[in-house]
């Protein structure tokens, strides 16, 4: 296994990010090894908070919350997933799965002997933290979730099924306009085209995706941005904002962001996908899962609305606790509402009883 690794300048005089580095050297079953940065804020010997992001950033998605739970007197420990941000980055698309971002992530958190850990997670985040609490139940004192879940395709109809197959395995490769006007229509289906879309991608433009779900971007100037991400140019485009900078950073080129490509297509929607067996395993432990859980889901997120309710009904953990809808807040809810999702995790600690009230 090829390993690619950022270059450090590409993260010098990021806006709101003034946050040290801090790294892990890992091995990977294969016995290759890998560097996973990580950020630890606030007091040492305070509760922690684990954040967990998603694709296609980093932990520059939390730049916001930090302040907010440092002063509630928490550490904060917010890692890059193997692929992103300052960790480093497998070359082969076929590096990236399901397990393996579960595997290196399981090896990271055992090897710091992190514990009494409170979880947040959201897209991947979750996807995958969820995973590392279900093989490492004793570390975690609870979990918070935002727009996530542990997907399991359970009652797809065969004809969906045969569809969706066979849209995968045909030449076709959706336009970028086929793949928004997909997604319009949110279901397996769109999904799909994503998958592809991603998949196909060579230079994925991560920035382009994420900026403008939280900043505002005329038409005129998405189709321009788009152009300069086509040429390789994204770089130099003057339209690029310094949040988009910030998302583009930790990848200098296209060889480095296979994770991008790859991972879209690693969640497991149809019911003979290959993480499927570990997903019914996950949900086994999570209806036993007694720790305080909570569901903190944005009411206009077309991709997981809905994904709250298995563990509203299954898990036992998150009976009795308060349960919130963040109204507006979009798919990145760390960039839209961080003091909202900041004093979401503070009072679920506090009021179950992680830290206490005076903190």
């Amino acid at each position: 296994m090829k390993v690619l690794r950022t270059p450090d300048h590409r993260f010098k005089n990021l806006k709101d990010f003034p946050f040290e580095p801090n790294y892990t050297n890992i091995k990977d079953k294969s016995g290759v090894e890998l560097r996973i940065h990580h950020l630890d804020e606030g007091p040492k010997d305070g509760p922690i908070v684990l954040l967990m992001h998603g694709q296609p950033v980093w932990s520059y998605l939390y730049r916001k919350i930090i302040p907010y739970l440092t002063k509630a007197g928490v550490r904060i420990i917010a890692p890059d997933l193997v692929g992103y941000g300052r960790s480093d980055k497998p070359s082969s698309i076929e590096d990236y799965t399901y397990q393996t971002q579960v595997d290196w992530m399981n090896t990271w958190i055992r090897q710091n002997d992190f514990k009494k850990i409170t979880f947040f997670g959201q897209d991947w985040g979750g996807l995958i933290g969820l995973r590392v609490i279900a093989d490492n139940g004793d570390r975690f004192s609870g979990a918070v979730i935002s727009n996530t879940g542990v997907p399991l395709s359970r009652n797809m109809d065969p004809e969906t099924h045969r569809k969706i197959k066979e849209f995968k395995a045909s030449k076709h490769v959706p336009t970028t306009s086929e793949f928004v006007r997909a997604f319009k229509k949110p279901g397996p289906m769109a999904f799909a085209y994503w998958q592809k879309w991603s998949l196909n991608k060579k230079n994925f433009p991560a920035g382009l995706l994420v900026a403008p779900m939280f900043e505002r971007r005329t038409r005129m100037k998405m189709k321009l941005s788009g152009i300069f991400y086509e040429l390789g140019l994204e770089g130099i485009s003057p339209l690029v904002s310094d949040v988009e900078k910030a998302y583009n950073a930790p990848f200098p080129n296209s060889s480095y962001k296979m994770v991008c490509r790859a991972m879209p297509s690693q969640v497991p929607t149809l019911p003979d996908d290959a993480a499927v067996e570990a997903q019914k395993k996950a949900w086994k432990f999570f209806e036993k899962f007694e720790k305080p859980f909570l569901c903190a889901f944005a009411d206009n997120d077309p991709i997981t609305r809905g994904m709250d309710k298995p563990f509203l009904e299954k898990c036992p953990g998150t009976k009795g606790q308060k349960h919130t809808t963040l109204k507006g807040a979009g798919h990145f809810c760390q960039e839209t509402q961080p003091k909202e999702i900041s004093e979401i995790i503070v009072n679920f600690m506090r009021s179950n009883g992680i830290i206490n009230g005076s903190n």
